[in-house]
């Protein structure tokens, strides 16, 4: 068990390194060689950095400090202490490593920056900390209002962005959005993960049929509910399952095909699913194998 725990441990560690590697790269190689700027802590830091001689690293870990004590009273401990070792191991590879810029092509700084800084923020929020202390801000807010953390981090840099362009220049904030935009909807497609999930709810006659063919075509994991209906308080009542299953959004048509084969006057209800946790939902994702193992278990 403690094998197992200190195995677990040292995948988020390493998990969130290569965020922090990520997100340096994306810093360092792409953002500001070309005179873009980073969002939250990071960009505040470097407009400050514009104004007085101070040392970038001395910044960011100074304006984090802010965003650590609210961490320390609104999320856990345990993300606090992750985050001030992320915070500072983003700084020291700010400090000490220097990426070779890949390109001068603005909007390629702005797509592959973005596309960087994205995922290593995704993978540290994803393993319980932040590689910037304004996302700290963004870890609060989606706990208590339910906003996409993405996207609150993205209004922070939009204001940040705004100043800039009076500090600096209009083109320099337009193309630091445009990569904060891509950065935003990183961050939550890996918070969030690549596969994109659709709720059925099915009413049919043929429920048992349904029933068995989502089972063995699809390989979806399903929940059957007790329903009843009926016409006015002396109507007749009539009980039948509810058929209620999750799937990926890729193969919606497949499932739609299938109950209308079975029978085309089935009612369907769809509905997107934003979190996912525990279930059979897994067995969708290894469908392949499930049916070859029903094969032969029959």
């Amino acid at each position: 068990m403690q094998t197992k725990k200190a195995i677990n441990y040292f995948y988020e560690y390493f998990q969130i390194f290569v965020g922090i590697v990520l997100t340096s790269l994306g810093l360092k190689a792409f953002l500001l060689p070309n005179g873009f700027l980073d969002g939250g802590v990071t960009g505040i830091a470097l407009l400050v950095r514009t104004q007085v001689d101070i040392k970038m690293s001395f910044l960011l870990v100074a304006f984090s400090i802010p965003f650590l004590i609210l961490g320390f009273f609104t999320v856990s401990k345990r993300i606090v202490i992750k985050s001030i070792i992320s915070i500072l191991g983003v700084a020291l590879f700010i400090h000490f490593e220097n990426f070779q810029t890949i390109t001068n092509d603005k909007l390629l700084i702005s797509i592959f920056g973005g596309l960087l800084v994205g995922s290593g923020i995704g993978i540290a929020i994803r393993n319980g900390s932040v590689l910037d202390g304004s996302e700290i801000l963004g870890i609060y807010l989606n706990d208590k209002f339910g906003l996409s953390i993405g996207k609150i981090v993205l209004l922070f840099n939009i204001i940040l962005f705004t100043v800039t362009a009076f500090v600096e220049t209009i083109e320099i904030a337009l193309y630091s959005i445009l990569t904060y935009i891509i950065a935003a909807k990183v961050t939550d497609t890996v918070i969030e993960g690549f596969e994109d999930f659709i709720g059925l709810t099915i009413v049919s006659k043929k429920n048992d049929i349904i029933k068995k063919a989502i089972l063995e075509e699809l390989g979806v994991g399903l929940t059957i509910y007790k329903g009843s209906s009926g016409y006015g308080n002396n109507g007749k009542v009539e009980d039948f399952d509810i058929i209620h299953s999750i799937i990926n959004r890729i193969d919606i048509k497949k499932m739609h095909r299938l109950v209308n084969t079975i029978d085309e006057n089935a009612f369907i209800i769809e509905f997107d699913v934003n979190t996912i946790k525990g279930g059979v939902l897994r067995h969708y994702i290894n469908k392949k194998k499930n049916r070859k193992l029903h094969k032969n278990n029959t």
